[in-house]
């Protein structure tokens, strides 16, 4: 019987240990440009967490991004459910789609269009104990507006997990 319980403890003392290296979520800053395939670049920041949910099937991404160009201003926003894949030790690719919004401010009029938005996610954690890494997010972008703008976007950045 001691045995058994001996056993037990190893188990959950292992299996809490390993759960502890895991971050409960990551936080990713960087840099954001994004071009309307109708014409017109934007830069900017981009600033997102995302969680994993249910670990190596689900995780979910919500960001946000201020864009500026010649005379206009758009806050781009997104809530991504990604599928991750494990690459090597060091690389991770995701891909996701999910509901997007954007509020834009051009020449004193400002819209606000919802849409969809498609993302790759590749993350690279080149040090021994994920303390940091990169990541590049390449998407697409398609707004349900009257116009409705396709984009294309990019951001790179860094990853900070947080415990």
């Amino acid at each position: 019987m001691r045995k058994i319980v001996f056993a037990a403890a190893l188990t959950t003392l292992g299996t809490t240990v390993c759960q502890a290296e895991e971050p409960s979520a990551i936080l990713e800053i960087g840099a954001a440009s994004e071009t309307s395939l109708s014409g017109g670049t934007g830069f900017g920041l981009s600033i997102a967490v995302e969680a994993s949910p249910i670990e190596d099937v689900l995780e979910i991404e919500a960001g946000i991004s201020p864009l500026f160009s010649h005379g206009q201003t758009e806050w781009d926003a997104d809530f991504l459910f990604k599928k991750p894949w494990t690459l090597s030790d060091t690389v991770e690719f995701m891909a996701g789609i999910g509901p997007s919004w954007s509020h834009t401010l051009s020449a004193g009029k400002t819209t606000d269009n919802f849409g969809v938005a498609v993302a790759g996610d590749f993350m690279f954690w080149p040090w021994a104990g994920r303390k940091v890494g990169w990541y590049m997010e390449p998407s697409y972008g398609y707004t349900f507006g009257h116009d409705h703008e396709q984009s294309l976007s990019i951001s790179i950045g860094v990853l900070i997990p947080i415990p």
